[in-house]
């Protein structure tokens, strides 16, 4: 599905979810190369970014846990950037490309703003938009950790280890989609200051910018979360060793009794106690009280 927006002398095609007959005409109209086009069907394992005299190609993942519309917890956007003219081609429904889409159509309406002279603008913005949309979904996680960390309290740490876990994987994935995103900035910002000019230079630093918001809020909540499962492995070391103790002491506690009964159930003739009035009585009294030293011992010792 191809939509295009314009505003001025710029052009926007949003592309979502592309058949080969549409990337064939959008390959006509604005002279992408056969690579880049074969590229453009179909998502990309990594991302990149290639220079050419008439456009510059980027190829970038975000992470969707919370706004995914599909399967994949990662979506691609595919950008071609040109003077004038910006694709951008995706696989999935993307709200924040939504959104911005939204925006231009009324700053186009209106007229009330400047985008700028050159499709590098609106790459600026609606990367930033994209990056915006990863600290909501940072976000999602944050709440995710404080109600871990609620539960944690509450006597449940044994279910918090897969909670905890889970978390974990999700930023470990979120950190992997978003870690080469620097050096591709770093690359785009070198290629656009001679695409676009050196004063372009400003504005892919203020995307870096960003960047760097995301990858802070995600270092703060892998060190929340690195806190949260010390907590709780705490917590359940107390609570197991709270059990072996109290295991233990039972274990103490009945096997002088068991011991008793044992020596008395032995197949002997002179055995004392044994065939007297009250025998069964007398060696029961003996295996209650000696429990009970045991008992009043380990309180004695404050090991209960």
């Amino acid at each position: 599905m191809i939509n295009r927006y314009h505003h001025k002398d710029l052009t926007w095609v949003d592309v979502e979810s592309p058949t080969k007959e549409e990337i064939a005409s959008l390959a006509q109209e604005f002279h992408i190369l056969p690579a880049q086009e074969g590229e453009l069907l179909y998502p990309s394992v990594r991302p990149k970014i290639d220079t050419h005299k008439e456009s510059l190609y980027l190829i970038l993942h975000f992470p969707a846990f919370r706004h995914t519309h599909g399967k994949d917890a990662l979506q691609e956007v595919d950008f071609i950037i040109g003077t004038g003219f910006l694709i951008t081609v995706h696989y999935d429904s993307i709200d924040a490309l939504h959104k911005f889409a939204k925006e231009f159509e009324v700053t186009s309406l209106l007229d009330k703003h400047d985008i700028g002279d050159h499709a590098g603008f609106l790459f600026f913005y609606i990367v930033k938009k994209l990056y915006h949309s990863l600290e909501h979904e940072l976000e999602s996680l944050e709440v995710r950790l404080g109600a871990a960390e609620g539960m944690i309290f509450k006597g449940k740490e044994d279910e918090m280890v897969v909670v905890l876990s889970r978390i974990n994987r999700d930023l470990l994935d979120f950190k992997q989609a978003i870690r080469p995103h620097a050096e591709i900035l770093k690359t785009f910002e070198a290629s656009a200051a001679k695409f676009f000019g050196e004063e372009f230079s400003f504005y892919v630093r203020s995307i870096f910018g960003e960047y760097s918001k995301v990858t802070n809020l995600l270092e703060s909540h892998k060190e929340m979360l690195v806190d949260l499962r010390e907590t709780n492995d705490s917590l359940l070391t107390t609570k197991t060793s709270i059990i072996m103790k109290r295991l233990t002491f039972v274990s103490f506690a009945t096997f002088p009794p068991m011991l008793i009964a044992g020596i008395f159930g032995m197949n002997a003739q002179h055995m004392p106690i044994i065939g007297s009035m009250f025998d069964f009585w007398r060696i029961l009294g003996i295996m209650f009280g000696t429990a009970t030293l045991i008992v009043s011992f380990f309180f004695y010792k404050k090991w209960l």
